[in-house]
């Protein structure tokens, strides 16, 4: 019970953390603010590491860089689709995504899906399709043609895998290791975007305000991934990563509480039932 507790908590600090991250890349280039907040995370990391110390292997620093690699992507391309699309159509398309993989994985793996766990997969494909669905455009509008898919949600996708394969490495990590698996994750990933940025031509600099948020976002962000990696050694993994995915609930509360983004029937039929897919998935491991 301690791992679901911990794992849901991780899932509250994950919605907060994309909130932040979305809204500071709305006003500053996202590289930038992905640099900054993974840098902010080093902070809480290090005070982490001294409170809860471990003796990592090898293979749990590689686990840990792959990890760093995956989540690297995973995060870029959702802060990206959080600042170009809906907040609360993004975060609940890439969290169906993330959990959807490792779920399958471990079923690959051996680990036998129950009936209501097939269902929630199910539902989930169906919240996937509707969030992806914008209302028609008045009949006498004809000043732009209308989209595929709503801005956003292609990176929504391939962030959502990415994100799976980082849950994945980091479960794959022993439990003797502690937090030290983090420290390469992070690292990579900071000299990822550190060499995107110098060979990129977008701008750094970022305003004092958005430079709180981005930090703000980075120690977040760093909290959750401490918790969840504690919580995916205390049960099943499938259970594990999806209690974390439920993180949209709290992007979507954040959003509609500061931002007031609205949405069609739809797309709010969509969310609700990608919500319940986690929901019904944890029910059925």
């Amino acid at each position: 019970m301690t791992a679901y507790l911990l794992a849901l908590t991780s899932a509250a600090l994950y919605g907060a953390a994309d909130f932040l991250g979305g809204l500071a890349s709305r006003r500053a280039s996202t590289i930038a603010i992905v640099l900054v907040s993974q840098a902010a995370g080093l902070l809480p990391l290090a005070l982490l590491l001294l409170v809860l110390p471990g003796t990592p292997s090898r293979g749990d620093f590689i686990w840990g860089t792959v990890a760093g690699l995956a989540g690297s992507v995973g995060v870029a391309l959702l802060y990206r689709a959080l600042a170009i699309g809906t907040m609360s159509i993004v975060a609940p398309t890439t969290a169906v995504c993330a959990v959807m993989l490792p779920v399958l994985v471990e079923a690959v793996r051996g680990e036998r899906l129950a009936p209501l766990t097939q269902g929630g997969i199910a539902l989930a494909i169906v919240a996937i399709v509707l969030v992806s669905q914008h209302d028609a455009p008045p009949a006498g509008d004809r000043q732009s043609p209308p989209r595929v898919l709503p801005a956003g949600i292609a990176l929504a996708f391939v962030s959502g895998v990415a994100i799976g394969l980082f849950f994945l490495a980091l479960a794959r990590t022993s439990a003797v290791a502690g937090l030290w698996p983090l420290l390469p994750s992070r690292g990579l990933s900071i000299v990822v975007f550190g060499a995107i940025a110098a060979a990129g031509s977008q701008p750094l600099r970022v305003e004092r305000s958005v430079l709180k948020t981005a930090v703000a976002c980075g120690v977040v962000d760093m909290l959750a991934n401490a918790l969840y990696l504690l919580a995916s050694r205390g049960g099943p993994l499938s259970v594990i990563v999806t209690l974390a995915s439920l993180y949209p609930a709290s992007t979507v509360v954040l959003a509609r509480a500061i931002v007031g983004e609205r949405l069609s029937r739809r797309q709010t039929l969509g969310i609700g039932c990608a919500l319940v897919a986690v929901v019904v998935i944890v029910g059925g491991a």
